[in-house]
């Protein structure tokens, strides 16, 4: 395991996993971010129209659940997505006061760049790695995800 850098605070030394974490996260949402700007994307839209390419004409709620985000930054990031001309929101049929969400000719068409994005960062991440290495990191991320989930439901229940 690397040492901690001169950086890191001697407190880490209690979680050097968690910290670990901390920084690959702060690191690959910083390189996520500066491309998703080229593309004029904020962090997170591409989520909602990755979901959105796969089953268009979801509700603003199936949004919410399916990405994980709090309603207000949904609610805030649709809006702009909207202003860009990406996507609409209109009223669904059976209840007015649910939104469905639509993607325009222009949201559509995010679905190579995005594609590319996304494949482009993973060569990035994944470049000093053997294949069977990142294959292992995945699982391992998905296993500590559902740990800190199960945890966090735990915790739920028991208030």
């Amino acid at each position: 395991m690397p040492a901690p850098t001169p950086r890191t605070p001697t407190t880490a030394s209690e979680g050097p996993m968690s910290y670990a974490i901390f920084q690959l996260a702060r690191a690959h949402r910083a390189r996520a971010g500066a491309m998703l700007r080229e593309m004029d994307l904020h962090p997170g839209q591409e989520l909602l129209l990755m979901q959105l390419l796969d089953r268009d004409g979801q509700t603003q709620s199936e949004l919410l659940d399916s990405v994980g985000l709090d309603h207000s930054t949904v609610s805030k990031s649709l809006r702009r997505m909207q202003d860009a001309g990406l996507l609409i929101r209109e009223p669904a049929e059976h209840d007015r006061r649910v939104m469905v969400v639509h993607l325009t000719d222009k949201g559509r068409a995010m679905r190579e760049p995005i594609a590319a994005m996304w494949q482009a960062l993973e060569e990035t991440s994944a470049r000093n790695l053997s294949a069977q290495q990142a294959e292992s990191f995945v699982r391992t991320a998905y296993t500590i995800a559902d740990a800190i989930t199960s945890s966090a439901a735990a915790g739920e229940e028991s208030k």
